[in-house]
C-alpha cells in the first residue's frame, strides 16, 4: 500500500487506532481500479488480442461480382478479422489488374486472362461460358447467323477478346452497332434492341433485365472465361492482403466454383 501511495503521489488510506478508511483520494482510486478491471474482463471474454489484425482492404470488383461472388468470397475474412474494414470499389471488370498494378486495389475479383502478369498472383474461384442475348422473350423461326446481325459489345476486355477470335474463327467481319465500358449497359442496349450481345453467363443470370431477353443458341460460342481473385505479388507478405489471400484457399474456392 505504502509503494501504491507512492505511485499515486497521495495518501489513500486513514489509518488510525480504530482501523483504516479511504481518503477521497483512496475512493477516487477504488473507482478507477473498478472500472479498468472491468475493461480488462471486457477485453478478455471479447477474445481480442494485441496482435489482432486491423486495417483497411480496398477490393474491386464488378457489379455481378458483388453480388454473387464476393459475399461468399469475403465471409471468412469478415468473420476471422472483425477489426477489419473493406472499401469495395465497383466498374468494369477489364479494368481490375490495371488498378492492381496501380497500386489503387489490394484485391481484385476479375476475369482472368491466360497468361497471368508475372505481378500477380490469380487463383480462379469459378468459370462462367460466354453467351449470346437479343431482345425479346421468344425465340425467332431463322436461325442465328452472326454475319447477318449487328453486335453491342465491350469496347475492351478478355469478352472483347473472346468475341473478336470468335469472329476470326467464323471468318467474318462483324457490323458492331454499338460499344460499352460494362456489362450491365450492354445489357441495356440489347434489351433496346440495338443488337446481339456477347456477355458472361455470370451476368446474365443475375441481371434485372433478365426477363426482357432471350439467351441465342447458335453452333459455335466464344469460349467461356476464368473468374479469380487477385492479389499483387509483392503484397503477399502484408499481414491484412494475406489473410484476404487466405479467406479463398481452395476448399472455399470450390464452393463458389459450384454457382
Amino acid at each position: 500500500m505504502q509503494r501504491l501511495e507512492a505511485a499515486t503521489g497521495h495518501r489513500l488510506l486513514d489509518r488510525g487506532p480504530h482501523g483504516v478508511c479511504l481518503t477521497t483520494h483512496g475512493r477516487a482510486f477504488r473507482q478507477y481500479a473498478a472500472e479498468a478491471l472491468d475493461l480488462w474482463a471486457r477485453y478478455r471474454s471479447d477474445g481480442a488480442a494485441d496482435d489482432d489484425l486491423s486495417g483497411h482492404l480496398r477490393v474491386f470488383a464488378s457489379v455481378t461480382a458483388c453480388h454473387t461472388l464476393l459475399p461468399d468470397l469475403l465471409t471468412p475474412l469478415r468473420d476471422a478479422h472483425p477489426r477489419v474494414s473493406i472499401s469495395l470499389r465497383t466498374g468494369d471488370a477489364a479494368a481490375a489488374l490495371a488498378l492492381l498494378d496501380q497500386d489503387e486495389a489490394d484485391l481484385a475479383v476479375a476475369a482472368l486472362p491466360a497468361r497471368i502478369p508475372a505481378t500477380v498472383l490469380a487463383r480462379r474461384i469459378t468459370r462462367t461460358p460466354l453467351v449470346l442475348v437479343q431482345a425479346g422473350t421468344v425465340l425467332a423461326d431463322e436461325e442465328f447467323t452472326a454475319a447477318a446481325e449487328p453486335f453491342v459489345l465491350p469496347g475492351q476486355g478478355l469478352v472483347r477478346a473472346a468475341a473478336d477470335q470468335w469472329f476470326r474463327d467464323l471468318g467474318i467481319r462483324p457490323h458492331i452497332a454499338a460499344e460499352t465500358d460494362g456489362h450491365e449497359a450492354l445489357l441495356t442496349l440489347v434489351a433496346l434492341g440495338y443488337g446481339t450481345g456477347i456477355v458472361p453467363d455470370l451476368v446474365l443470370q443475375h441481371s434485372g433485365l433478365r426477363a426482357r431477353l432471350r439467351q441465342v443458341t447458335a453452333s459455335s460460342v466464344p469460349d467461356q472465361l476464368t473468374i479469380g481473385v487477385c492479389i499483387r505479388r509483392a503484397d503477399v507478405h502484408r499481414p491484412l492482403v494475406a489473410a484476404a489471400w487466405a479467406a479463398t484457399q481452395p476448399g472455399r474456392a470450390d464452393r463458389l466454383a459450384q454457382l
